[in-house]
């Protein structure tokens, strides 16, 4: 087994393109009483911080009102989970991320993670997602840890 923890300069290749080409992640939050809540979501990695839209995807509330960007407002501390899972376990890994999000509503941080999920995400690019303004998390690391089975 592999495993590893620091700051992100002490990111291995192998763990920055496990980051950057998985497609779906969990994101936990905690609202200001320390209820977690954790959904999964889609993200773009840049190698310094992800970036997953908000706005994109049908919800049956506004942005503003969904439970992980009110937790976010109230409390920035996240967590995310970025993992493979397979029948052989020798080729079982994961990625956690410990950081802080903000909500991006526009300006060029919220335009280079609209152009990066638009670079990755197809979907997106069918949806329309809008380049300018809308609602956006950006988590920036803290702490990663990284485990795999194999060395």
């Amino acid at each position: 087994a592999s495993r590893g923890s620091g700051p992100m300069a002490a990111l291995p290749e192998r763990v920055a393109g496990f980051i950057s080409a998985g497609r779906v992640g969990r994101l936990g939050t905690a609202d200001a009483s320390g209820q977690p809540f954790v959904v999964p979501f889609c993200y773009a990695w840049d190698g310094a911080a992800l970036y997953s839209a908000i706005d994109a995807k049908p919800k049956r509330v506004a942005a503003g009102s969904l439970r992980r960007v009110r937790n976010i407002q109230d409390n920035p501390r996240v967590s995310v989970v970025i993992d493979e899972y397979d029948e052989d376990w020798s080729r079982l890994r994961w990625v956690v991320i410990q950081g802080r999000a903000e909500i991006l509503t526009r300006g060029p941080e919220f335009e280079r993670g609209a152009s990066l999920l638009l670079e990755k995400y197809p979907q997106y690019r069918q949806m329309g997602l809008p380049r300018e303004a809308g609602t956006m998390v950006k988590i920036t690391p803290g702490r990663i840890s990284h485990w795999s089975f194999a060395g």
